[in-house]
């Protein structure tokens, strides 16, 4: 049997024989309700297949005619690649025939085959009648040169014909790739005694297999593949083009209902708002106004939203196209080129559909001339240029992998391979981060650059003795949520081109330099030459600065200019000496072990004037950290290799 994996749907007014003729095609009696069986008529969507003379097994949604089961069509054309126009002989074009037609249209089916059903029932001068009528009715639309057959489902007339009409038009449909997360829109939830709730669909992308992990969309409802039926049978996988059945490990029937869509985790994201190509049908019967309340179908689901109009545009004449965006009052899912159908509010009727642009819109301002060009673009761009818009519109937060997928409606190697050529081209940046890849657009990327730049022009400026700014005080100045190994990066650069110079936690422009005023520096020889009096006990930094309180605050800047420059060192808490004092105390220890071999506290009081513990302990431990000296015991020794300077 051929792998090829192909959906028809049926569609024509009621009573016009499309269920009779699924069950002359294939055996199988759709209408499964019993009051479809009492009220004659098709109510929910029917399932059959038909192995093709070819080998190709061919799945079959049966859908309702009645005007008042619309929506349960629109729901069964989901998937749908080829679909068979029902008209039958003895009525002609009605008005579902119209509106079937125009919805399948509009969910971009591209081909199918008319059926002529009920043959017997009329002469054939009157049968070339209605193929005439039908003809002129499809004029213009995507069946309008499809291939037409007469069929009788009562005696069987035609229906050879049709299987091979069928057959010949399986075999132009182009393959479905299963590559790519899995979605299947749910059309039918049940359970089974011993099973438990099981759901059908067609699966319009991906493939999945028995025990893989899926979600349940929108509600994000966890849960496993336990079997996987395809026509009936117990199957491995499924895959994208086929009516699969799905039955779900630990899941409730009743938290389940048709519109949900069964998914790979991560492959979809619930929304409100949907950036749409919009085709407003010729066949409305008025204008389709502004922030007009609608009844937006997708997948298989139907939820109540608004039209918003951009620009100067406050209604689309029937006929006509519009970029749009619609605001839903529930959240739905979906990729970008999705089609969808919208109907009126009431009375219930299909007045257009198109595809979606972005599936995880903004709130977009109608005043903004910015916003049309912006949706224009979403419309024509290239992948490149639909990839680098939504790189700009997340600014410096940028994009991580995952998320850009989802609004590009790109996954795996097709995506890949674009973003590869913008990273050639130089215009979009990656940044691996926590195991995660994130990109933005190289023009964020390089503005980001420049502002890094100019807060710290701004900073040298207001702080013209400080050396620079610690590089978490200069990103809380940097746009709030930026990610911290983009900013790593970014100083990375700077510095790598000469622009900046990092020193440990200080940041600074490579330009800046501290020049002191002729006053300032002579602050700062009076501040320097108290800690170099002081010796081996200097007092409180407090007291030395009290000596300058005229000059506040420039003598604290002062003096942490001198901690700064490295000319002041503290070595515990407040301890502060002056670096000639703490050079003169390694070289007369380095002396007196190189003639003694060891020395203890006492020794190195006599060493240094006879300072009390409270400076003693701190000159000891920091000559040890300094490796000069180590403890053995209550005495130090000198380390190999150490000589006197």
């Amino acid at each position: 049997m051929s792998r090829k994996r192909v959906i028809l749907g049926t569609a024509g007014h009621i009573d016009h024989g499309k269920t009779t003729l699924v069950k002359a095609l294939t055996g199988i009696d759709t209408d499964r309700l019993k009051e479809e069986k009492e009220r004659g008529i098709t109510i929910e969507l029917g399932f059959a297949h038909l192995t093709l003379p070819s080998g190709i097994r061919l799945g079959i949604v049966d859908v309702p005619g009645h005007e008042r089961f619309v929506k349960n069509m629109v729901a069964g054309a989901s998937g749908v690649d080829l679909v068979a126009l029902v008209v039958a002989a003895d009525e002609g074009v009605m008005p579902q025939t119209r509106e079937h037609l125009e919805i399948c249209e509009l969910l971009g089916v591209k081909a199918g085959v008319v059926v002529i059903t009920k043959k017997d029932l009329v002469e054939e001068d009157w049968l070339e009648l209605i193929k005439e009528d039908v003809a002129e009715a499809l004029k213009g639309t995507f069946l309008e040169k499809a291939p037409m057959v007469s069929v009788s489902a009562i005696t069987g007339e035609g229906l050879e014909d049709l299987i091979k009409i069928l057959d010949e038009l399986v075999q132009k449909v182009p393959d479905k790739p299963s590559k790519g997360p899995f979605r299947l829109p749910i059309d039918r939830v049940f359970t089974i005694k011993g099973f438990g709730t099981v759901v059908t669909g067609t699966a319009i992308s991906g493939k999945i297999k028995v025990g893989e992990e899926v979600l349940v969309y929108p509600k994000e409802i966890a849960t496993r593949v336990r079997r996987v039926q395809i026509h009936g049978e117990d199957k491995d996988f499924g895959e994208a083009g086929q009516r699969i059945a799905l039955n779900l490990q630990g899941v409730e029937k009743e938290a389940l209902e048709r519109g949900d869509v069964i998914a790979h985790p991560g492959a979809l994201r619930p929304s409100r708002i949907l950036d749409v190509a919009l085709r407003y049908l010729s066949s409305a019967s008025k204008p389709l106004f502004h922030n007009t309340r609608v009844r937006f179908h997708i997948g298989t689901s139907e939820v109540l939203g608004r039209i918003f109009l951009f620009g100067n545009k406050d209604r689309v004449e029937p006929g006509e196209e519009a970029l749009a965006q619609i605001r839903l009052e529930a959240p739905v899912v979906c990729w970008r080129g999705d089609h969808f159908v919208i109907r009126s509010y009431s009375p219930m009727v299909t007045i257009g559909g198109g595809q979606v642009l972005n599936p995880l819109a903004r709130r977009r301002k109608r005043s903004q001339p910015r916003q049309i060009e912006e949706l224009k673009l979403l419309r024509d761009g290239s992948h490149e240029e639909i990839i680098l818009y939504h790189l700009r519109q997340a600014e410096e937060m940028g994009l991580p992998f995952e998320d850009l997928a989802l609004r590009v409606s790109l996954f795996g190697e097709d995506l890949e391979k674009h973003l590869d050529k913008l990273k050639k081209s130089k215009k979009i940046k990656e940044v691996r981060t926590e195991g995660k890849r994130l990109f933005l657009a190289q023009d964020i990327y390089e503005d980001l650059k420049e502002e890094v730049l100019t807060r710290l022009e701004k900073y040298h400026q207001k702080f013209p003795l400080k050396p620079g700014i610690s590089k978490e005080d200069l990103r809380q100045r940097l746009p709030s949520g930026l990610d911290l190994r983009v900013f790593e990066l970014l100083l990375e650069e700077l510095v790598q081109e000469g622009k900046i110079i990092q020193e440990r936690e200080i940041v600074r422009l490579a330009s800046h330099r501290i020049v002191l005023a002729e006053e300032q520096e002579a602050l700062k020889s009076k501040i320097e030459e108290a800690f170099l009096k002081a010796g081996f006990q200097p007092p409180d930094k407090d007291e030395i600065l009290s000596r300058f309180r005229d000059q506040a605050p420039l003598n604290v800047e002062i003096f942490n200019l001198l901690l700064q420059e490295g000319k002041l060192l503290k070595l515990r808490d407040e301890l502060i000496f002056h670096k000639n004092v703490l050079e003169e105390a390694r070289q007369r220890v380095i002396s007196f072990l190189e003639k003694n071999k060891e020395m203890s506290v006492g020794d190195f009081r006599k060493l240094i004037g006879g300072a009390s513990r409270k400076y003693l302990i701190p000159l000891l431990e920091y000559l040890d950290q300094q490796k000069v000296t180590i403890r053995v015991g209550d005495k130090r020794i000198l380390r190999k290799g150490l000589k006197k300077a």
